[in-house]
């Protein structure tokens, strides 16, 4: 299959499938007041079909382009299938009450928003998974917020604070080595570049969560009832031992031993399944129904309930079908070159290092808004904007944390890319019943928005944005990396984008 010469759409050409889609969109979401947005992206992968057939592709160029970039996140649908199970196992196994159960009895409402955050940061980076954190963790750590009286979407912005804020910086996320790689620079120079805006932002988070803890929340004692119910029901059904941690602890060992997340998840899950045989008197066929459909169970308190009938693969197709679609969508817009097209006709209006470095971050923001894929809004603006910082005299550290900070922390807010997809349905917030006033955990995942708006603000005023070392200009001229020539740039190209000299 031969693709046709390379032609770059026009910008209102380009512009078409993005503002149909977002239409579309707000179409479905707020006039039909319906959060199943899975149609209205297919819509806009045809739409942009059609584009490509504009442009001298072929339906199987379009189509090629989209599986290409699903079968690049397949690594991630691994994860969410295997957090299912653990969902529905960890439940079984007796494992999620118990933490649910000493988490009661340990933590205080005042404190809880903030220990939570804290806990899910450090999961996190052992993990190097957020969905794994907020899947497991994050799971306990609502019903204990739920017995605590906190509204759901302020445990669940505290939650994602943490859970995306430690994959953020732990070297065995797959995010945090992708940004380093595309932009060309070192793994652990990119974690240190990103120190200056994180621990800021994170401090922040943490004044905020005590401070509404300390307003919003009143003594344990004054849901001590709540907290009675619910720790009966658990204690009525199931056995609650610190013994029952041990799933837990495992993954955490594992993932500290830098084992892949897959296997290591895998193996919670296979530590649950025997804790919930030999210790709840679970039914091997039980144990398989609770990882492939996820558990039930009638306590009587229905809080109790809402809690824990949840899990299993099954409770991840909504999830994935969207992230497939989504994914099949970035996927063709990138082949199709509307993204290129769009971020150039960007990159043409920006000037001075503060300019592109606030494009390199909204692009990052804007891909994850339509192309749904946190992989792509760190692939795509890391590869068309090296060359600029190079040419500008900038390291790529100032572009890797841009699009860390624009791809990874943001995927989260967005209620139909992969990452909000996925904190929606393991958190359980039921946006798509009805539940839409817990959309307010976006603006409450302080970390995850102020990280960026730091970095914005230190582009601005000249502060951690590193030049480019001698060193490093030399690695650029010795890997021959494409350097854009700002100064006189060349008409069949708007930025002049030329190979580094030889030596």
């Amino acid at each position: 299959m031969t693709e046709p010469e390379r032609k770059l759409p026009s910008l209102p050409l380009a512009l078409t499938p993005v503002v149909l889609t977002l239409v579309f969109l707000g179409v479905q979401l707020f006039w039909f007041n319906d959060f199943t947005p899975h149609v209205p992206l297919a819509i806009g992968l045809g739409i942009t079909g059609l584009v490509g057939l504009r442009l001298g592709f072929t339906w199987q160029h379009v189509e090629q382009g989209a599986f290409h970039v699903i079968h690049v996140s397949l690594p991630s649908v691994s994860v969410l299938i295997t957090v299912g199970m653990i969902l529905g196992v960890w439940i079984a196994s007796g494992t999620v009450p118990t933490l649910i159960y000493y988490g009661l009895a340990v933590l205080s409402p005042q404190f809880f928003l903030a220990a939570a955050m804290l806990l899910c940061s450090v999961v996190s980076l052992s993990l190097g998974t957020s969905w794994g954190t907020v899947g497991t963790v994050g799971l306990a750590l609502m019903g204990i917020g739920a017995g605590f009286g906190i509204p759901a979407y302020w445990t669940a912005g505290a939650v994602v604070s943490g859970a995306f804020f430690g994959d953020k910086i732990s070297p065995l996320s797959d995010t945090t080595n992708l940004a380093p790689a595309v932009t060309g620079v070192d793994l652990f120079s990119h974690i240190r570049n990103m120190l200056p805006t994180t621990v800021p932002a994170m401090a922040v988070a943490l004044a905020i969560y005590l401070l509404a803890g300390f307003t919003r929340t009143a003594p344990a004692d004054a849901y001590f009832e709540t907290i009675a119910r619910i720790n009966g029901a658990l204690m009525d059904n199931f056995v609650i031992s610190p013994w029952l941690l041990l799933p837990v602890a495992l993954v955490i060992v594992m993932a500290v031993k830098r084992m892949p997340p897959i296997p290591s998840l895998f193996a919670g899950a296979l530590a649950g399944g025997l804790a919930a045989l030999f210790v709840q008197g679970a039914g091997l066929h039980d144990v398989f129904t609770y990882a492939n459909s996820g558990y039930r169970i009638g306590t009587g308190v229905p809080m109790v309930d809402t809690l824990l009938n949840r899990g299993g693969i099954q409770s991840m197709m909504w999830t994935i079908s969207l992230i497939l679609i989504a994914l099949a969508f970035g996927g063709a817009l990138e082949k199709t070159g509307c993204l290129e097209t769009i971020i150039r006709a960007i990159m043409r209006r920006v000037t001075g290092f503060a300019g592109v470095q606030t494009a390199a971050v909204g692009t990052s923001m804007a891909t994850n808004l339509v192309a749904g894929d946190p992989y792509l809004s760190i692939a795509l603006p890391g590869r068309m904007y090296a060359p600029v910082y190079r040419g500008m005299g900038y390291s790529t550290l100032n572009l890797s944390r841009a699009v860390e900070e624009g791809g990874t922390l943001i995927s989260p807010l967005i209620p139909w890319n992969a990452g909000g997809a996925f904190v929606i349905s393991a958190l359980a917030l039921g946006i798509s019943e009805g539940q839409v006033e817990n959309l307010l955990y976006i603006p409450l995942a302080f970390a995850c928005w102020l990280s960026p708006l730091i970095g914005l603000i230190y582009a601005r005023a000249g502060l951690f944005s590193p030049r480019a070392t001698p060193e490093e200009m030399q690695a650029w001229l010795e890997s021959g990396e494409t350097v854009a020539d700002l100064g006189n740039p060349a008409p069949e190209t708007p930025l002049g984008l030329r190979p580094a000299p030889a030596e």
